[in-house]
């Protein structure tokens, strides 16, 4: 690659003034504060402060706000109802409209682990995305890298570190329309389902797929988790490949919070986990009533 750019849209820059908003918003939660406040200190009008935020999340300032505090999760993660009741209540025709089932998740093999990519061809870029630059690695099999990240720069390094001997081409720009497609509101979903391939251990691969019955907006403890795959006194282990998840967003690892609604570790920032929460709760608030109509 004979050039590094930096990965600098619109969305981008939005993001960047959601983010702001945020701190301000937890900074002064118990003020209450008014839109007028928050568009102030962010030096933006009213109107168009409303306008990014509807963009953005789909609902106002005021309704998200709602959705980030830690009594929010605690209620979320205590009503971990079987997930099939959740959908007929939220109005949704069926469980498959709460989780990721438009993700399908293959394992490397393990001599393609050893051999570290040797012949593995991957294309690569960093895409704009809701929630900040993101780098988009696919092979001929299916999607095996989503990571937040500052720049390119940051990409290939660490596809250099994870895959020292595979052949890195990078295609810049390529990959928006999929970006988009994987970051879109449930509502929007639709085409067939994305195929993942990544590497990583047994027990690893056994924690993500876990992790994709974790339902859209729905929130998860460690040990729920563990207990789920049938090892209630792994929550440790399981917590550690949670950590290690290569696949952002689509192996959702940010669904995973402390027993307490404490957010927990993220590997790519808590502010960002916050973010991803936050997004889909009130995403999801605003498309069940809808959903129930149809």
């Amino acid at each position: 690659m004979s050039e590094i750019l930096t990965v600098e849209t619109e969305s981008s820059r939005d993001y960047a003034r959601i983010r702001d908003a945020i701190r301000y918003l937890i900074a002064h939660a118990g003020e209450q504060p008014r839109l007028a406040d928050l568009a102030g200190a962010l030096h933006l009008s009213e109107s168009r402060l409303q306008r990014l935020f509807t963009q953005w999340a789909g609902v106002s300032p005021k309704r998200f706000i709602q959705q980030l505090t830690c009594e929010a999760a605690k209620v979320r993660l205590a009503a971990g109802a079987p997930v099939l009741p959740l959908s007929h209540e939220l109005g949704l025709s069926g469980a498959s409209r709460l989780h990721d089932l438009f993700v399908t998740l293959e394992a490397m093999t393990p001599g393609e682990f050893q051999r570290g990519g040797a012949g593995l061809d991957i294309i690569w870029s960093v895409e704009a995305s809701r929630f900040g630059p993101a780098l988009l690695a696919r092979t001929d099999r299916g999607i095996c890298a989503l990571q937040f990240v500052a720049d390119e720069a940051a990409g290939e390094a660490w596809l250099q570190d994870q895959w020292p001997h595979a052949a890195l081409h990078w295609r810049p720009s390529q990959g928006q329309a999929l970006c988009e497609r994987l970051f879109s509101p449930l509502s929007e979903r639709s085409g067939a389902p994305l195929a993942l391939r990544v590497q990583g251990s047994n027990f690893q691969i056994q924690v993500w797929r876990a992790l994709l019955s974790v339902p859209y907006g729905g929130l998860i403890s460690y040990g729920q988790l563990a207990a789920r795959m049938g090892q209630p006194g792994a929550a440790r282990a399981v917590g550690s490949a949670v950590g290690a998840n290569p696949v952002a967003w689509l192996i959702p690892c940010h669904r995973v919070i402390r027993a307490e609604g404490a957010l927990g570790q993220y590997r790519w920032g808590e502010e960002r986990k916050l973010d991803l929460i936050a997004w889909e709760s009130a995403r999801l608030s605003r498309e069940a009533p809808a959903a129930s109509m149809a």
